[in-house]
C-alpha cells in the first residue's frame, strides 16, 4: 500500500477544505502535503485527521506543511491625509492588523505614502 492510499482520506479532506496550492508527493518513503486553508480550524481539522490516520504520529511518514490564509476582504489605496487608523476605522479592523497585513511594504506605522495600494484584512 502506497503512502498515498494510506493517507487518502487526510488527502480527500485537504480537497473538501478547499485546500490552496494543494500539493501532495511521495518521496523517499515520506508523503508531503502542502498548501493553504482559510481557517485555523481547518488546519486543526486536517491534523485531528492525521492523528486518527496514526496515532500519536508514531509512523513518522507525513510531513505537512499548511499554512492559514489571513483574509484579505479588499484593497485600497492611501489617500492623502490618511493613516492606518483612519483606514482601520473605515473598515472595521485594527491598525495594527492592516500593517501586519502590509509589513512589505510600510517600514514605520506612522508613516503611509500616498498611492500605496494597502491589504485590509479581514479580522
Amino acid at each position: 500500500m502506497s503512502l498515498q492510499d494510506k493517507y487518502r482520506n487526510l488527502t480527500n479532506l485537504a480537497s473538501e477544505l478547499k485546500t490552496a496550492n494543494l500539493q501532495v508527493r511521495e518521496q523517499d518513503n515520506v508523503l508531503y502535503i502542502d498548501g493553504s486553508v482559510n481557517s485555523a480550524e481547518d488546519k486543526d481539522k486536517l491534523w485531528d485527521a492525521y492523528n486518527k490516520l496514526d496515532p500519536d504520529y508514531r509512523s513518522a511518514d507525513v510531513v505537512m506543511n499548511i499554512e492559514v490564509n489571513q483574509g484579505i476582504s479588499r484593497e485600497y489605496t492611501v489617500e492623502k491625509g490618511d493613516s492606518l487608523s483612519k483606514i482601520g476605522k473605515a473598515y472595521g479592523v485594527s491598525w495594527q492588523t492592516i500593517f501586519e497585513a502590509n509589513k512589505d511594504i510600510i517600514k514605520n506605522p506612522d508613516l503611509i505614502q500616498v498611492g500605496w495600494k494597502l491589504k485590509i484584512p479581514t479580522e
